[in-house]
Order: structure tokens, then C-alpha cells, then sequence
């Protein structure tokens, strides 16, 4: 019997996929535990359907994220912090103050979560933040740090 997952099992195979099982794995574990539904025509319509879909909802993510990563590309926000001495950074600049510095400065909303610094700023100067808005997009960003 072939069935098409509605949830991943373990040595079966991910969601969405066809599989064939046994007819007695099929009636006795597989549609009990809704984990799948029989392959007939009608279902196997709905998975098509719902793989098109899904597709054109990652495209769309996809091109938003390459037209928020190319107003990125380039730009630069300006982090005022306390210093001390010779520049001296009291603490770091954390990814949030440069998430806060994006929205007032570039009116762009982004999750702190995706921006990241190779190494902890603790000084005056000009550093590279990378911005990662998609498994597929991911852009610089320079963040120049000012003493108040």
C-alpha cells in the first residue's frame, strides 16, 4: 500500500513524501495515528497542490529577502556608546543596539537574531555586522562606532 506522510517517521521518510508500506503497517499504525493518508488519486492531487504552494511561498520569501538584503548591501548606522580612554568601549556593542540603530536610522525592522559580529566591538571604529535574512541571503552591513 502506498501512503503519503503527513508527519515525519522515523525510517520511513519526511512529510509529504510517498512511501510504500505494508498493508497491515498502513491500517494498524500508519492511518490510526493520522501520521498518513492512503495514496489515491484525490490525495495525491492535494499533495501536488500543496507542493505548488509551498513553492511559490519560498520564491516569494526569497525575493523579499533579496530586496531587503539589497537595501542593506552597503549601507552603514552610526552606534553611539560611552568611552572611555584612548576609545575604549565600556562593555561591547551588542547586535541589539545595532538592530535599534538599523530602525532609526534605516527604518528597517530586523530581528536581532539574524544580524551577527564576528568578534565582540569593544572600540571606536568601522566594523562589519553580516545581516542573514534567508538560508540563501545574507548581507553586510558596516556599523561605525562613535564615543559620546
Amino acid at each position: 500500500m502506498e501512503v503519503i506522510l503527513l508527519q515525519d517517521v522515523k525510517s520511513l521518510g519526511k512529510k509529504g513524501e510517498v512511501v510504500k508500506v505494508s498493508d497491515g503497517y498502513a491500517r494498524n499504525f500508519i492511518l490510526p495515528k493520522k501520521l498518513g493518508l492512503e495514496a489515491n488519486a484525490k490525495n495525491l492531487n492535494d499533495l501536488k497542490l500543496q507542493k505548488a504552494a509551498q513553492a511559490k511561498l519560498e520564491k516569494e520569501q526569497l525575493e523579499a529577502a533579496q530586496a531587503l538584503g539589497a537595501k542593506i548591501e552597503g549601507s552603514s548606522v552610526v552606534v553611539r556608546i560611552k568611552t572611555g580612554e584612548n576609545g575604549k568601549v565600556f562593555g561591547s556593542v551588542s547586535v541589539k543596539e545595532i538592530a535599534e540603530a538599523m530602525k532609526e536610522q534605516l527604518g528597517l525592522d530586523v530581528d536581532k537574531k539574524k544580524i551577527s559580529i564576528a568578534n565582540p566591538i569593544r572600540n571606536e571604529g568601522t566594523f562589519s555586522a553580516a545581516v542573514k535574512l534567508h538560508p540563501q541571503v545574507t548581507s553586510e552591513l558596516t556599523v561605525k562606532v562613535e564615543g559620546i
